[in-house]
């Protein structure tokens, strides 16, 4: 009986897996072609795109910050919001000159515990960001510099290094705790402000020498995309997917009235105060310019001076923007740690320790060669200005760790009346 069956079950299976065949050989003038021109679609893309960016040339300025800065992140969320840049393109700019949406990179680095702000930017974009950063903080000072990220070169004999990513614990419209939870909207006085930056600079202050700390937040404007901007499927706007949630939400919010017999003659809706509190942060959230975004993190030090609890106080940088009720971040991908005397250990992470150093050095992630490069779920999440401003802001006098180097004097204009 067994055999019986054995022999049905293989005849069977082979019967299907022939049948398969035939549909696909029928059709295959149809689904060949379409394949064959999507992928090489595909291909061209990515060539015309490569190109473009190569041409584009880059730029990195450093912030000087002065003593005192009495703005809040307000100021600088109106900055994000110019940076809002969708780079609308025909498409003969899409699919022949490769033209791609701006981005930018802005960085909080520790070098020695010596703390620094950097902006990356594409060379053209390198005077928009200046007059819009100078137009809401007068009193800082621009330098271009050279690119810090290239006294280190992926050396296991040398360095030992730990790389990642971070991302949202929910769903994109659920917003993270912002500036604004924190009543920095409200400009207090500097004694009553809670600066939620203090950790990752105080963290970064406390490197000792022969130790680095990079975090990188890359930005691009977030839109609805169609076939003219690339997309051969298409692509969302993120709101829709939030005025879902808020439905969602309300919907488990509704309790139902029955009479003794239990048929129901009425509903009514009964939200809690923490969801109350989500759809009010939501909607407040989509009133927002959005941004794709990806954050990445390095602990990068000389093989004599590396220290585990370093790599600690680098995952724990995001963490007082996370709410239980709403959003937050956590660990993505990351390279796995192995002590130097663990040699047949380190051999294994040598390619993606090499590889996630190269994609941070070129600040790819949106585009090729590193796009969306192993980062979960495969693609960026979404930040609001409000949120963006939270994460990278112009701390005031309330940051006073000692490493983090400030203009000794403040710049003011000179009075008008003085005799010429």
């Amino acid at each position: 009986m067994g055999q019986l069956y054995s022999t049905f079950y293989e005849t069977f299976r082979l019967d299907i897996y022939a049948g398969v065949f035939e549909v696909l050989w029928f059709f295959a003038p149809v689904w060949v072609p379409l394949t064959l021109s999507v992928i090489f679609l595909q291909l061209w893309l990515t060539y015309r795109r490569s190109d473009y960016i190569l041409k584009q040339g880059f730029s990195i300025l450093e912030i000087k910050l002065p003593r005192e800065i009495d703005k809040s992140p307000a100021a600088m969320e109106i900055f994000f919001s110019q940076l809002y840049q969708t780079g609308a393109a025909t498409e003969l700019e899409t699919y022949f000159d490769g033209k791609v949406r701006p981005w930018f990179s802005f960085e909080l680095v520790s070098l020695e515990g010596k703390v620094k702000f950097f902006i990356w930017t594409h060379a053209k974009w390198k005077d928009f960001v200046e007059a819009q950063l100078y137009a809401q903080y007068p009193t800082i000072e621009l330098h271009e510099v050279p690119d810090y990220t290239t006294m280190v070169h992926h050396d296991l004999d040398k360095w030992s290094m730990w790389i990642t990513y971070f991302m949202l614990e929910k769903p994109d419209p659920y917003p993270i705790k912002t500036y604004v939870d924190y009543g920095l909207d409200k400009d207090p006085k500097e004694e009553h402000k809670v600066e939620p930056m203090s950790s990752v600079i105080e963290y970064l202050g406390s490197l000792k020498k022969g130790e680095y700390a990079w975090i990188q937040i890359l930005i691009q404007a977030h839109k609805k995309e169609k076939f003219k901007d690339g997309r051969i499927l298409g692509k969302e706007d993120w709101r829709k997917a939030g005025l879902d949630l808020i439905e969602k939400i309300k919907s488990e919010g509704i309790e139902e009235v029955k009479d003794p017999e239990g048929k129901i003659i009425g509903k009514f809706t009964n939200l809690t105060s923490g969801q109350q509190d989500a759809i009010k942060a939501i909607e407040r959230s989509l009133d927002k310019y959005p941004f794709e975004v990806a954050i990445r993190g390095a602990y990068i030090a000389k093989n004599e001076a590396f220290r585990p609890i370093s790599i600690n106080g680098l995952i724990g940088s995001f963490r007082q923007y996370s709410s239980v009720g709403l959003n937050g971040f956590k660990l993505g991908s990351f390279t796995d740690f192995d002590y130097p005397w663990q040699d047949f250990k380190r051999k294994r992470r040598n390619n993606l320790e090499k590889t996630m150093l190269e994609a941070y050095k070129r600040r790819s992630y949106f585009q090729p060669p590193f796009k969306n490069y192993l980062s979960r779920p495969g693609k960026p999440f979404i930040l609001t200005t409000e949120e963006l401003a939270t994460i990278y802001h112009m701390p005031g006098g309330v940051v006073q760790t000692p490493t983090f180097d400030r203009i000794a004097s403040k710049k003011s204009e000179a009075p008008a009346n003085l005799p010429i």
